[in-house]
This record gives structure tokens, sequence and C-alpha cells, in this order.
């Protein structure tokens, strides 16, 4: 059984933003600023400029329980070609939405003090503070986050969750247990669209390990020389993001170009991880995303990661395995697998190439 020895790794510590960028007349400080070529476009309030002509799919998930032939052709397409999509009329109720929501904000909107409480320790990747951190020589993101391991129970750090304040832990609870629930639907209505048997795939998610994170961006007052979180892939195996809907922040990288994210409201964002290509052997892809960082508005989100058990090994399933396609991951254990990923910078897909044969 899963216990609370399990870590996900450590991270150097680093000031809270929070408290930072409140500050009136701020100057960017040297290790947020961003060299030329990693700078980016900065989003404006009335989003000029932006072209949301290329938008991620959109899916109905009633549609596809209901075996609509049209939207499953579309999921196995968003799957294939985007790695990305919206996903409405989800069955997590508005009302628990919108709940967790503002208990997100209420937490990462605690004052310092409080913060202290639910700090990382020099151990631990879980509570407030920045993951990925491995050098005091590194850039950091604009943003103030918090990390927690939420499913199974078992693994929960016993100073964290327990001592949130009931609201918060009560509305996670749900939450957690209605989203692990989604994932593993989701996982397999993939089952169904890549013909596989069922539980082939989903069944390694069963018991499965599910952390979130709780992002607050605070407003930047020079969002050109920052960003808001590096370009990455996920290393899960699904990821469900709830956003703030009228604060645009998230991009999604397109045949090399970035094409922002338009929220919609009651939707979520669901990515495949590099998990799930790693065990499609590449048919369904992990794709690089990355946050930008505005002018006037804060913005949160709240990103659920659901990835098979601990105990599980994961590799490319043999069903994905054929003499045209033959094994392009290594096979290794879900521990090691999360010890690794926490134990690097965030850098696009690079946790995903080391993994290739």
């Amino acid at each position: 059984m899963a216990n609370n020895n399990f870590s996900l790794g450590s991270s150097l510590l680093v000031p809270s933003l929070q408290e930072l960028a409140k500050e009136s007349n701020l100057t960017v400080p040297s290790r947020y600023i961003r060299t030329e070529q990693d700078r980016l476009v900065s989003i404006s309030d009335d989003d000029h400029g932006l072209h949301f002509l290329d938008q991620i799919p959109v899916i109905d998930l009633q549609k596809l329980i209901s075996d609509e032939s049209a939207e499953l052709a579309k999921f196995h397409s968003a799957c294939k070609d985007w790695g990305f999509f919206q996903l409405v009329n989800h069955g997590v109720s508005s009302s628990l939405v919108e709940k967790t929501m503002t208990e997100m904000q209420n937490i990462l909107k605690l004052p310092l003090e409080e913060k202290k409480k639910f700090r990382q320790n020099s151990e631990e990747v879980e509570g407030f503070g920045q993951a990925f951190v491995l050098s005091e020589e590194q850039k950091l993101d604009w943003n103030d986050p918090m990390v927690l391991t939420t499913l199974p129970v078992s693994v929960r750090k016993p100073h964290l969750i327990p001592k949130l304040p009931s609201t918060f832990r009560e509305t996670l609870d749900i939450y957690s247990l209605e989203l692990k629930d989604l994932a593993i639907c989701l996982i397999e209505q993939m089952e169904k669209v890549l013909k596989v048997e069922e539980k082939e795939v989903s069944g390694l998610f069963e018991d499965g390990l599910q952390a979130m994170r709780l992002n607050l961006y605070p407003p930047c007052p020079q969002p050109e020389k920052v960003i808001g979180l590096t370009p990455h892939s996920d290393a899960s195996g699904v990821s469900i993001l709830l956003q703030t809907h009228d604060v645009v922040g998230l991009q999604v990288k397109k045949d090399g170009n970035w094409v922002p994210v338009k929220p919609i409201q009651n939707a979520f964002v669901i990515n495949i991880g590099d998990v799930l290509e790693m065990i499609t052997n590449g048919e369904y892809r992990s794709i690089e995303h990355r946050v930008i960082t505005n002018v006037q508005k804060e913005r949160f989100s709240l990103a659920t990661f659901y990835n098979p058990s601990l105990e599980s090994e994961i590799g490319p399933n043999h069903r994905f395995i054929t003499e045209q396609s033959p094994p392009k991951y290594k096979r290794l254990g879900m521990q090691e697998y999360m010890r690794g990923y926490f134990s690097r910078e965030l850098d696009s897909k690079s946790y995903l190439d080391a993994m290739k044969l």
C-alpha cells in the first residue's frame, strides 16, 4: 500500500511572488526576466491582435458516452492531432466547479503569514512554492503555485490537506473524486476509439495517483519580459484544467505556433500527458503548452493530473506495438518515473525525450 513516505521530489525554496507583485512601481527582478528568445507576446485586456481562428477542439462528453460517431471521430482527432480539447457537458456540477474555484482563490490569497504554515520544505515539492527549481541561477516563472497530492488518500501529506481550512478540504475531497471519475471515463472513451480491450489502458488508472497544482498568476507590469509557466508537456496520463474564464493565459503549441486557448464557461481544458503518449506508443501525443501573464488582471487555475497507480509499470501497451510500429519508449515503474520528472527543470518535452528508446 502506498503511504505518506511517498514523495514527488524536492525543489529549491524561492520567495513568494504574491507579496512582490503587490508593490507599486514594481521593477521585475532579473531572476524572472527571460532572454530574447524566450520573450512573449503579452496579452492586453481587450485581446487585440490575438487570433482565435485556430482554436482547440470542443468535445461534448454526453455525446461521446452515447456513442455518437461524429463526436467519437472528433475526439480521436483531438487526442491525436491536438493533444488538447475543451470538454463541455462533463457531468461535474457547475455548483461544485464554482465552489472549487472560490475555495481555491481563497487559499491562494491567504496572507503570507497563513501561507507559511503550508510552505514547501526543503525535502518536499508539495505545499506553497515553485517546483522544478534546481539552481539559484535558474529563471523563475511568474506564478505562485501550491502543489498537493490528493489521491490515493493514503499518500496525502499529514501536515498539508488535513490542516487546510475545512471548507476548502471538504470541497477538495468531493472535487478530487469527481475528477478521478472523469479522468477514468475519458480514458475509457479513448479505449473505445482506439479499439483496445476494456480495462487494457484504464485498468492501470484505477487506484491512480492524483495531484493538483493551484496557480495564482499575479498581474505583471512588464508581461513581455516574463513567463507565467515555462513551455512544457505534462508528465501525467490526463490533465484536467479549471481556469478563470475572463482572462486568457494558456497557449498550446500547434504546428510551431502558439495558439491561445479562449476559455469557455463551465468547460474543462483536457490534455494528454506524457504517460498516455508512452502507453499508446505515440498514437496520442502530449503537447507543449505555456502560460503568459497579463498587465491588469490576475489569473487563477487549478490543474488536476491523473496518473496510473504508484504500483504500476508504464510503457507502450502491446496493442500499440506492431512490426511497423516497434516500441518507442522505455518501461519503468510509476514511482521512478515521477521522481525522474521532478528532478529536472521544466523544459518542453525533454523528459519524454529521455524516455525514448
